[in-house]
C-alpha cells in the first residue's frame, strides 16, 4: 500500500512540473533559444562558456514567462478553441493565479539572472520583449485589430538582438537585420495558421485576417509578406555579413516559401487550400531554422 501511494504521489508531481512546463509554452521557447543562441555565436565578442549557457536559460525562461503570462491572460479563449484547448489551465492542471505568479516571478527572475551573467543593455531587451508581447501583444493587440500578429511581431523577432547583446553589450546593424528577418516573417507564419484554424479564431472572436478582411485578402498578405521576406532575408550577403554559401541557401529558401505561397494564392479548392496553409506553416518553421543555421555555417565556414 505505500508504494502504490508513493508511486502515485510521485506521478501526480510529473504531471505538476510537466503542466508548468507546457505552461512556458516549449516549442515556441525553442525558437527563441536557437535564434538568441544565433545571435550570440556570431557575435564579434566571445564570452565564457559558462556565462553564455546561463544567459541562455535566463532568456529561455523569460520566453516561458511570457508564454504563462500569455496563457494566463487568454485562459478563456484557450478553452474554446481545438488548438489550446488541453493547455494546464483548460484541462485545470493549473489555476489562473499560479499561472499569473509563476510568469511574474520567472520574468523577474529571467532578467536579474541574464544582468548577473551577462550585461544591462541584454536584461532591458529581455524586459522589453517580455512587457511587449505581455501588454501590448496579448492584452492590447490581440483581440483589437487584424494586425495583431504583424505589431506584436515585434516581441518574436527580438531574441537574437538579446544574444548579440549579451556578448557584445551593444546593439548594431547585423542583429538589426535578423531582427528584421523574423519581423517579416511572423505575419505569414501566423496568417498560414489562422487560415486552416480560421473556426477557432471565430469561435473565440479574435480579429484575425481571415475573420475580419476574408480568406482572398489573408492569401494575398501572405504572398507580399513571402516576397518582402526574399530581399530581407538575402541582406546579410549585401549588407556583406554573411556570404556565399548563405546567399545559396537564403534564395532557395525564400523563393521556395514564395512558390509555396502563390500556390496557396491561387487555389480555389476549399480541402487544397487548407492542406496548402497547413504546409506553408510547417515549412516556414523550417524555413526560419533553416536560414539561421545558414547563417552560422556561413560564419564558421
Amino acid at each position: 500500500m505505500p508504494n502504490i501511494k508513493s508511486k502515485t504521489l510521485k506521478l501526480d508531481y510529473f504531471i505538476y512540473i510537466k503542466a508548468f512546463f507546457n505552461l512556458m509554452k516549449p516549442r515556441v521557447m525553442s525558437l527563441v533559444i536557437f535564434t538568441c543562441a544565433v545571435g550570440l555565436l556570431i557575435a564579434p565578442i566571445k564570452i565564457n562558456f559558462l556565462d553564455a549557457v546561463f544567459s541562455l536559460i535566463a532568456v529561455a525562461l523569460g520566453s516561458g514567462a511570457a508564454g504563462a503570462l500569455n496563457m494566463w491572460y487568454e485562459s478563456d479563449l484557450d478553452s474554446i478553441m481545438t488548438r489550446t484547448c488541453l493547455r494546464p489551465i483548460p484541462t485545470g492542471k493549473l489555476t489562473r493565479n499560479q499561472a499569473l505568479i509563476f510568469g511574474i516571478l520567472s520574468s523577474i527572475f529571467s532578467i536579474i539572472t541574464l544582468y548577473l551573467f551577462s550585461n544591462l543593455v541584454a536584461a532591458l531587451i529581455l524586459s522589453v520583449t517580455i512587457l511587449f508581447y505581455v501588454f501590448v501583444y496579448t492584452i492590447w493587440l490581440k483581440r483589437k485589430t487584424p494586425q495583431n500578429i504583424v505589431i506584436g511581431g515585434a516581441a518574436g523577432a527580438l531574441p537574437p538582438v538579446i544574444g548579440w547583446a549579451i556578448a557584445a553589450n551593444e546593439i548594431s546593424l547585423e542583429p538589426i537585420i535578423l531582427f528584421l528577418i523574423i519581423f517579416i516573417w511572423t505575419p505569414s507564419h501566423f496568417w498560414a495558421l489562422s487560415l486552416y484554424k480560421s473556426e477557432d479564431y471565430r469561435k473565440a472572436k479574435i480579429p484575425m485576417l481571415p475573420i475580419t478582411s476574408g480568406v482572398k485578402t489573408t492569401k494575398l498578405n501572405i504572398l507580399i509578406y513571402s516576397i518582402i521576406l526574399l530581399p530581407v532575408s538575402i541582406s546579410p550577403f549585401i549588407l556583406n555579413f554573411s556570404g556565399a554559401i548563405y546567399l545559396t541557401m537564403s534564395v532557395a529558401l525564400s523563393t521556395y516559401y514564395i512558390f509555396v505561397s502563390y500556390k496557396l494564392f491561387k487555389e480555389k479548392n476549399l480541402v487544397k487550400e487548407k492542406k496548402l496553409a497547413t504546409k506553408l506553416f510547417a515549412y516556414s518553421i523550417l524555413y526560419l531554422f533553416m536560414i539561421f543555421t545558414s547563417i552560422l555555417v556561413d560564419r564558421f565556414i
